[in-house]
C-alpha cells in the first residue's frame, strides 16, 4: 500500500520577529481531502502560521514541505498550486466583481476566455452570478468574503488557505461562506483554516490544533477535544456559597473556579445534572451540554489578549 504524502508536513518550525518568538517548534501535517483548524487566542502564531505555509514569509528555522516540496527551493510551484482568503478584503474597488476575478486569473497564466468561463463559474458557485458587472464597492460585508473566496478558487488550487473567513459577518452571511467551502470540502478539496468561531471550527473542521503562544496545546478531532478536556455535560452555578465549593473541590469533578461562578464538567453516566441539582441548584445554575468552546477556555484562559 503506498505510503499517502501530507499536503502540508511542518517539522519543529520557528519564526522570530524582533526578537519575539511567534511560532515555537510547530509540528503538524495536513492530509488530503481534510479539513485542518488553526484555533488560538490572539497572538498564538496562528497567522504567522499559515503565513508560512502559502510562502508569504519565510521561516526562521524548521523543514516545511507543501505538496511534497521543500517551500524554500520550490515556493514557486506551490504558489500556483494554492488558493489564499486573507482576512482583508483586498478587492479593487475599481473594477467589477467580474473584473476582479478574470484580473487575479492572470496572475496564475489563465488563458482570457478560460479565465472568463471560470470566473462565471465561481460566480454562479458563490451565487454572485447577478452583481457580476456591479463594482463591489457596492457589494455587502457577506458578499465581499465569498467574492475574495472565488477569488482564491481561480486557480483550481489543490489547498484552500483561510484566514479568519468569515470574521465580522452576520450569521446569515456566515453560514453561506459555511455551506460554500463544505461543498469544496465534500469534492475533496485540502483546506487549512484559522478561526475564532468556535462553531465554526466544529462545523467544517475534520481535525483541530489549538495553539497558544506559538505551540500546539492539543491536537484531535472537534468531538474528541470535547469529551476529553470538557466532558459532556456543564453545569455553571452561579455565585456560589461555601458549601457548594467545598463540594466542588472534595468532588472529583473536572471545574473551573472563578470568581464569582463555578463551571462544572461531567459525563453523561456521572449524572452531574441530577447530582448538582438537587443539592445546589434551585436557583443560580445553568445546565447545558459541553462545547468547543468550553475547552478553548479551559487550555487557553480566560483573560482578554490585546
Amino acid at each position: 500500500m503506498a505510503e499517502i504524502v501530507p499536503i502540508i508536513d511542518a517539522q519543529d518550525l520557528r519564526k522570530v520577529f524582533n526578537g519575539t518568538t511567534a511560532v515555537d517548534g510547530l509540528t503538524f501535517q495536513l492530509f488530503p481531502g481534510e479539513c485542518l483548524g488553526l484555533l488560538g487566542p490572539n497572538g498564538a502564531g496562528k497567522t504567522s502560521t499559515i503565513r508560512m505555509v502559502y510562502a508569504f514569509s519565510p521561516m526562521n528555522s524548521g523543514s516545511l514541505k507543501v505538496f511534497g516540496i521543500d517551500i524554500e527551493t520550490g515556493w514557486r510551484e506551490i504558489k500556483a498550486r494554492i488558493g489564499v482568503c486573507q482576512q482583508d478584503n483586498n478587492l479593487d474597488p475599481d473594477l467589477s466583481v467580474l473584473q476582479n476575478l478574470e484580473l487575479f486569473a492572470r496572475y496564475y497564466d489563465i488563458p482570457k476566455k478560460d479565465a472568463k468561463d471560470r470566473a462565471r463559474q465561481l460566480l454562479q458557485f458563490i451565487a454572485l452570478e447577478h452583481r457580476a458587472n456591479d463594482k463591489v464597492t457596492s457589494l455587502s460585508g457577506g458578499m465581499m468574503r465569498r467574492l475574495v473566496l472565488a477569488r482564491a478558487l481561480i486557480n483550481n488550487p489543490e489547498l484552500l488557505v483561510l484566514d479568519e473567513p468569515t470574521t465580522g459577518l452576520d450569521p446569515q452571511s456566515r453560514h453561506q461562506v459555511w455551506e460554500r467551502l463544505e461543498l469544496l470540502r465534500a469534492n475533496g478539496l485540502s483546506i487549512l483554516i484559522t478561526t475564532h468561531y468556535m462553531d465554526e471550527a466544529y462545523r467544517l473542521c475534520d481535525r483541530l490544533i489549538i495553539m497558544d503562544h506559538g505551540k500546539i496545546l492539543v491536537e484531535g478531532g472537534p468531538a474528541d477535544l470535547i469529551r476529553r478536556y470538557a466532558g459532556e455535560e456543564v453545569v455553571e452555578i452561579v455565585n456560589p456559597g461555601r458549601e457548594v465549593r467545598e463540594f466542588v473541590q472534595t468532588s472529583g469533578f473536572m471545574h473551573d473556579m472563578l470568581d464569582h461562578r463555578i463551571i462544572l464538567y461531567g459525563r453523561e453516566d456521572d449524572h452531574l445534572f441530577e447530582l448538582i441539582g438537587e443539592q445546589f441548584c434551585k436557583e443560580g445554575c445553568i445546565k447545558r451540554m459541553a462545547t468547543l468552546e468550553d475547552v478553548f477556555l479551559r487550555l487557553t484562559g480566560r483573560g482578554l489578549r490585546e
